[in-house]
């Protein structure tokens, strides 16, 4: 334990302790002026902080000086009681503050505690409660803007993660003000009971145990009960308006001198009407323009030196713009922004701005988060931001996507319309605009939302928009995700995992494979549409065979095998055969006899002839099961199905290509068709 914890600690239980055991009158007058200047440090702290967060530990605080200010009380009481006595500090406020009279002692302490209960505690607690009702409303929304800024790119995770824990603090805060200002509104009325019971008690101990008379007794207790009252009741005054500036401070670009000159002072006419107000009143009141004419010349020359302030700053804010900008055009680092290029881009004509617009009802924001989420679970891959723009050189409704500054995908929509795809029957009540679904290229046509209910009776798939586009986008990340993973993105990859996984990650990197190897092979798997999401398997396998061999190729290979649960959940339904397209013995020879070694690794070397009957009889195939409607699955032995993938990959992307070891020995396996030579 640190020193200073220690310090805390010991307080903290001092303070316990005060209440029950006595405290000299030396201590006494010492604890007393403490009291008094930690109140005046927190006005000051209060005063000069520019967010109510960074004094975070002023509800703390708060319950602590109540609780010392308390025991003090108590030992006062106990004091005055016993020995007649308060003290020096207690006395001279006593006597001192309230002019030897009592009566008006009395009143000062009546006053303060009105204006401390009634005026100060009362709006400060209910500002601090309207503030935490406020804040926790608004979360939802800022935590939306939040997500929404980190999808058009505008802020990083980092960032993002910032603003978040900001938020859950002013919550937290706000929340605590709100129940630490009921410690103030207690402790004023604490104050006026040990008032009376000072009052009471000591009229009784004075009469009956010292022997005093009534006018002595009154003189003794009265001037320390009213001077253990106002000493403290000042310190609690400067506290619950320390309370009071911490909670009204809601917008604030400085601290509280800089926003009252920067603000109040904001108009200076406004001064030349003050002080022609001010004169107006001395020269036609009996107030007289002595005590006026003077300060209306204060306000006239402050005003008048104020507006030239104000001219200058405007003339030098101006010039240092222009200064800033030929800078900029003269500087070779000014082109270095053009360079960047997003991962991803979504850009639409102005016709599609509804889209986008959270104030028009557009929720696409909303789906590209969700997008991401998608991608994660589905394929392990941390999607980058996705910058979302208009562009005013594309048709209204039309929409393109990109994949680093290329266009990759496009599509058009028709907002107040429904996206309706046919069964495979047609229905001729059923009456919209030709056009094809963007993400599959299949027939559709866009209806009226008159036609929705009657297509969706004769069988049609309906989709709004936002929907084609969420599926456009979601389809086109999935198959681009091979190129979304670079390097750096491997490394983000890598340093999570080795949170958990650190003796693994550092057995395999950078002593077996580099980042570029690993990277090599996610990519390979992404390809395919193999998740990569199992990290731990993937790196256990590679970690056995990185030390035999380096090739891509074959370490993808060897991690397909060790994921073959994974695939087969990919390809085959539970209970259901899996219907595959195998690959005859001709054909195999053919391809393994095809592949040459190098010292750079195999490559497949097939001539011509081979390779155009391969694709006649392995597109007949394909061609045979679409139209079955089944998903077509090429299944071919380890050794050739790399060799295998590259011929189909060309011409038929899509199609996946499996071998007899991804496949898990509980699936049953029928062949639908053989491909060979």
């Amino acid at each position: 334990m640190k020193s200073k914890d220690l310090v805390i600690l010991i307080g903290i239980i001092g303070i316990v302790l005060m209440m029950v055991i006595p405290v000299p009158l030396g201590l006494l007058d010492f604890l007393l002026v403490v009291n008094i200047s930690l109140a005046l440090m927190i006005l000051l702290i209060a005063m000069n902080t520019n967010d109510a967060l960074n004094f975070s530990i002023f509800p703390s605080l708060l319950l602590i000086t109540t609780l010392f200010r308390l025991a003090l009380n108590i030992s006062a009481t106990r004091n005055i009681l016993s020995k007649g006595e308060g003290g020096h500090v207690i006395e001279t406020f006593g006597r001192f503050v309230a002019g030897n009279e009592i009566a008006i002692g009395f009143i000062v302490f009546l006053i303060l505690v009105v204006v401390q209960f009634i005026v100060i505690t009362k709006g400060s607690e209910r500002v601090a409660e309207v503030a935490a009702r406020f804040t926790l409303d608004a979360m939802p929304g800022k935590q939306m803007s939040i997500d929404a800024d980190l999808n058009s790119g505008l802020i990083n995770e980092q960032q993002a993660r910032e603003r978040r824990e900001k938020i859950e603090k002013e919550a937290d805060f706000y929340g605590a003000m709100d129940g630490a200002s009921k410690f103030v509104k207690g402790d004023a009325i604490a104050a006026i009971v040990i008032l009376f019971i000072n009052l009471i008690g000591g009229f009784v101990v004075g009469m009956a145990v010292h022997g005093m008379s009534f006018g002595e007794a009154l003189e003794t207790y009265s001037v320390l009960t009213i001077g253990d009252g106002l000493v403290s009741q000042i310190p609690a005054l400067l506290i619950s308006t320390s309370a009071g500036l911490v909670v009204t401070r809601a917008a604030s670009e400085g601290n509280l001198a800089f926003d009252l000159t920067n603000q109040l002072f904001k108009f200076p006419r406004l001064l030349y009407i003050v002080a022609g107000t001010v004169t107006l009143l001395g020269l036609f009141t009996p107030i007289g323009w002595i005590t006026t004419l003077p300060f209306a010349a204060v306000l006239a020359i402050a005003g008048y030196r104020m507006s030239k302030n104000m001219e200058r700053q405007k003339q030098e804010e101006e010039l240092m713009v222009e200064e800033q900008q030929i800078e900029e055009v003269r500087s070779p680092e000014s082109v270095i922004g053009l360079l960047q290029v997003d991962p991803i881009e979504f850009e639409f004509g102005y016709g599609l701005i509804p889209l986008a617009d959270t104030q028009q009802g557009g929720d696409l924001l909303d789906r590209i988060i969700m997008i991401r989420r998608q991608c994660a679970l589905e394929l392990g891959l941390i999607v980058p931001v996705i910058r979302i723009r208009d562009n005013i050189q594309l048709k209204p409704n039309e929409y393109v996507i990109k994949i680093k500054g290329n266009t990759v995908a496009r599509g058009e929509l028709l907002l107040n319309h429904y996206l309706a795809m046919s069964p495979g029957i047609d229905d001729e009540s059923v009456v919209g605009i030709e056009t094809k679904e963007p993400a599959f290229g299949l027939p559709a046509l866009w209806i009226d939302h008159s036609v929705k209910e009657r297509a969706e009776l004769a069988g049609y798939t309906v989709v709004d928009p936002p929907s084609v586009v969420a599926t456009h986008l979601t389809e086109v990340i999935k198959r681009h995700a091979h190129e979304l993973i670079g390097r750096q993105e491997t490394k983000a990859l890598i340093d999570n995992l080795k949170e958990q996984y650190p003796a693994l990650v550092d057995e395999l990197i950078p002593s077996v494979l580099s980042i570029g190897d690993v990277q090599k092979v996610l990519v390979k798997l992404l390809k395919e549409k193999v998740s990569i999401r199992d990290l731990v398997t993937i790196f256990e396998t590679l970690a056995d065979h990185g030390t035999y061999t380096k090739d891509p190729d074959i370490l993808t290979e060897y991690v397909r095998q060790a994921l073959s649960r994974q695939i087969t959940n990919q390809f085959a339904h539970p209970g259901e055969t899996l219907k595959v397209i195998t690959v005859g013995p001709q054909l195999e020879k053919k391809i393994a006899e095809s592949v040459q070694q190098t010292e750079h690794g195999s490559y497949l070397a097939l001539d011509p002839v081979s390779t155009q009957q391969i694709y006649q009889k392995l597109n007949e195939q394909v061609t045979r099961q679409i139209q079955s409607g089944q998903q077509p699955i090429v299944l071919a032995s380890p050794t050739i199905r790399m060799y295998l993938r590259q011929i189909v990959e060309r011409t038929m992307q899509d199609v996946p290509v499996l071998s007899y070891s991804e496949l898990e020995p509980s699936v049953e396996v029928q062949s639908v068709g053989v491909v060979n030579l």
